[in-house]
């Protein structure tokens, strides 16, 4: 049989054919605008999402035998607020994960409503990303469309909505709405009267790997398609690269150089970082997971090629890096303010050390070694929690650089797996349809069988040891410098 996995990125829409044994055969991508109406807002529009998503299934199975397709399934950029009427109509764009209107919400529920309250209520504690202070953004400043909100859904549910009919959502990504209990795998209470919000308005919960539906039968004979087609509720994006990777089962790490930055350790029972550091979620596969996200990974290097040094040469600008751990230049990535550990929407990127003899390699060296020390930052969270971890998988664009690689073993000093297939959330999507279609019993013994390791990167002993005195270095950097990232603001 064949399965379709759609990643509903920030820029474009991934969609993926598989067949039962997760050989890829083929690839389809749509990318649709991203629009910034004021500084530091960032929208789309749903139906962009729908129509690019339907032309890109179009062209997916333009070749295949559509007989064998069974199921679809999904991975989904995180947090988005998507909000609709009584006549299923969008009431207003959708608010992103990356959107950072909502300070005055995020600070009234961490320190009015209080975070050990948050935490106790949903394991978690508020950042600007999440979807309960767009809920009271939207309240506080458009009160008019809170009152029409029928249907309060997330980007990937969207689609799920379009194609099934069925209002639902997965529990992975309801973990990040600030409005779910992870532990009991619910809707909270509690958050809801916070919100001024019914459960009615809220979707029904299904594990990532559960069927929600059918294709409905219009779309079915548009696509040509059989009307048993199965939906299954998919998985937010970082849960859904977890899968694709094979990120499943007690203890298994995966990190994640995309536009953002994650660190995902996947756990069979529910635990909460005190600090509240890193994100407590549920996984796709049915447990639990702990998440740190950096806003800014991948795409420092982007700015930095891009926007600073003018050059599309990325692999070209690392060739002349040659010694690790010796580099005297330090960088802070936080270009667009920082979530795991520091949830500091005000911090700034900072270069730190330079002199008159720092050479263009030595700043471009900075960069790829600030985002692995930031991520590092979480792996400590981890380790106090008392986590082992001896090795982790690595996908996003930023895997793809050898030199990036070896950084991240040496900065972690932990064995990083390369696996066969970077295609991250359309992957975890298309094995989460799979399950769903009972092709496999369960995620995890879809992953056993799927996911191959291709290359393993070993840590540098010599190297490891120059990035641990380099490492501490670096942590004291954010401490010292925080309260001039609030002086600085425009």
């Amino acid at each position: 049989m064949l399965y379709v996995g759609i990643d509903l990125g920030t820029s474009a829409v991934k969609l993926l054919l598989m067949d039962g044994t997760g050989k890829i055969e083929k690839i389809v991508s749509r990318e649709y605008p991203l629009y910034f109406p004021n500084p530091g807002w960032s929208e789309q529009n749903p139906e962009d999402w729908y129509t690019q998503s339907l032309d890109g299934l179009k062209e997916l199975l333009a070749d295949c035998d559509r007989s064998q397709v069974a199921g679809i399934s999904f991975g989904g950029q995180m947090h988005g607020l998507v909000v609709l009427d009584k006549d299923d109509q969008v009431i207003r764009p959708a608010i992103l994960w990356n959107d950072g209107r909502t300070g005055e919400e995020t600070d009234y529920l961490n320190q009015e409503i209080g975070k050990d309250k948050l935490s106790e209520y949903t394991a978690n504690i508020a950042f600007a990303g999440f979807t309960a202070p767009k809920v009271l953004w939207v309240r506080n400043h458009e009160p008019e469309n809170f009152a029409r909100i029928e249907k309060l859904m997330l980007p990937k549910d969207y689609l799920a909505y379009r194609l099934s009919g069925t209002f639902c959502t997965d529990v992975s990504d309801a973990s990040g709405m600030l409005l779910f209990d992870v532990k009991n795998k619910c809707w909270s209470r509690e958050m809801m009267e916070i919100c001024g919000i019914k459960e009615t308005q809220l979707p029904k919960i299904f594990e990532s790997y559960e069927v929600v539906g059918t294709l409905k039968p219009e779309l079915a004979e548009e696509l040509g398609l059989s009307g048993n087609v199965k939906i299954a509720a998919g998985a937010g994006d970082n849960a859904a690269a977890a899968v694709g990777t094979g990120t499943v089962g007690d203890g298994s790490c995966n990190i994640s150089l995309g536009t953002s930055g994650t660190i995902f350790i996947s756990s069979e029972k529910f635990g909460v970082d005190e600090h509240n550091a890193l994100h407590s979620f549920a996984h796709a596969d049915g447990h639990f997971h702990l998440m740190g996200c950096m806003l800014s990974a991948a795409s420092c290097n982007k700015w930095w090629m891009d926007e600073i040094l003018k050059t599309r040469d990325y692999a070209g600008e690392q060739t002349g890096i040659k010694e690790l751990g010796k580099n005297n230049v330090f960088f802070l990535p936080y270009l667009m303010g920082e979530r795991s550990p520091h949830n500091n929407p005000n911090a700034r990127g900072t270069f730190m050390g330079m002199t008159m003899d720092t050479t263009r390699e030595d700043m471009t060296q900075a960069v790829l070694e600030g985002v692995a020390f930031a991520l590092r930052d979480s792996f400590e969270v981890a380790k106090a929690l008392g986590i082992r971890i001896e090795r982790t998988k690595i996908c996003g664009g930023g895997a793809k650089s050898p030199l990036w690689r070896q950084m991240i073993a040496d900065i972690f000093n932990i064995k990083v797996d390369i696996p066969e297939s970077e295609e991250g959330p359309a992957m975890g999507g298309a094995m989460l349809a799979a399950v769903a279609c009972g092709e496999y019993a369960s995620v995890k013994e879809a992953a056993s069988k799927i996911v191959k390791i291709v290359d393993t990167v070993e840590p540098i002993p010599e190297n490891a040891e120059r990035y641990e005195k380099q490492y501490q270095k670096f942590r004291q950097i954010y401490p010292a410098v925080k309260e001039l990232f609030d002086v600085i603001q425009p």
